[in-house]
């Protein structure tokens, strides 16, 4: 898969470079798998997440993306290949230097009950503290951005056991948006939620990336936003990468069929990207 040059749109709609301090990640000759598989469930040659720009991962369910996202953020090894943070592999960082560097919000998310929004919020602070060190006003005006901009201010006192599915992941949302870092992995971050509040979180994620330059991975099950909102899509079937590029190069009626097992047609020259229209589902 090749490499692209890292180029984002500025407030105005302008095509412009992104900072030299925006991160690059890199997958390389991956083969991953399961202790309960005998053979690998995801393989790739090259997967990448460009600097500075939105890349999403797209495909059906058990087509390989939550664990290829997973062993990019180093939260599952691989059998055999490596993973480079601007050119460095990421094993060789320590848990808090990483967790400076990438933050990630996995499907799997607990919290104690009793705990508030803010004191969540607050634990994305935790890679930028050692361990005897109080909250500084930097950690507050980052809790309090963050919270901003997941929209959850009105919920700021309100314990996690009291909240609906939705307004947690929104919490947790705010969480990873409060660690400040380079890169932002998101899996499936809009589950639980209703449009409005997809609609929000996408516009957030696209924020970051544009004020703050952060480069996003991002797992999502809709591609018709993912074609609205990302710079990239990685479409994945059966573990392997079926495609990689723009929206407007990868969005076909071609991969509806063949990923997605979908008849549709495609309008390309939608101003919000290509918009999809389904009809029917192939029979397998």
């Amino acid at each position: 898969m090749p490499g692209k040059q890292s180029v984002h749109d500025d407030a105005d709609g302008e095509r412009t470079e992104p900072a030299e301090t925006a991160s690059e990640l890199v997958g390389e000759d991956l083969a991953i798998g399961y202790p309960t598989t005998d053979e690998p469930v995801v393989e790739c040659e090259r997967v990448l997440l460009p600097a500075g720009e939105v890349t999403a991962l797209v495909g059906p369910n058990g087509s390989g993306k939550s664990t290829l996202l997973k062993t990019l953020a180093n939260q599952h090894e691989p059998e055999t290949g490596r993973v480079r943070l601007d050119g460095e592999r990421i094993h060789r960082l320590g848990s808090k230097e990483l967790a400076r560097q990438m933050g990630l919000l996995s499907q799997e998310n607990e919290s104690p009950g009793s705990i508030t929004v803010e004191d969540l919020v607050y634990h994305g602070r935790y890679p930028h503290r050692g361990f005897f060190e109080s909250v500084t006003d930097e950690d507050r005006a980052a809790v309090d951005r963050a919270i901003d901009l997941a929209g959850v201010d009105d919920l700021r006192d309100s314990e996690m056991r009291n909240l609906s599915g939705g307004q947690k992941q929104l919490a947790w949302i705010a969480m990873v948006l409060a660690q400040e870092t380079d890169i932002l992995l998101l899996d499936e971050p809009t589950t639980f939620l209703d449009l409005h509040h997809q609609l929000r979180v996408l516009s957030v994620v696209r924020t970051l990336n544009r004020e703050a330059d952060v480069t996003v991975g991002i797992v999502l099950h809709d591609i018709g936003q993912a074609a609205r909102f990302a710079d990239n899509l990685i479409a994945m079937r059966d573990g392997s990468l079926y495609d990689w590029g723009p929206p407007d190069e990868v969005v076909t009626e071609q991969l509806l069929a063949d990923v997605f097992r979908v008849d549709a047609s495609v309008d390309s020259e939608s101003p919000t990207g290509p918009h999809i229209a389904p009809h029917s589902a192939i029979e397998e």
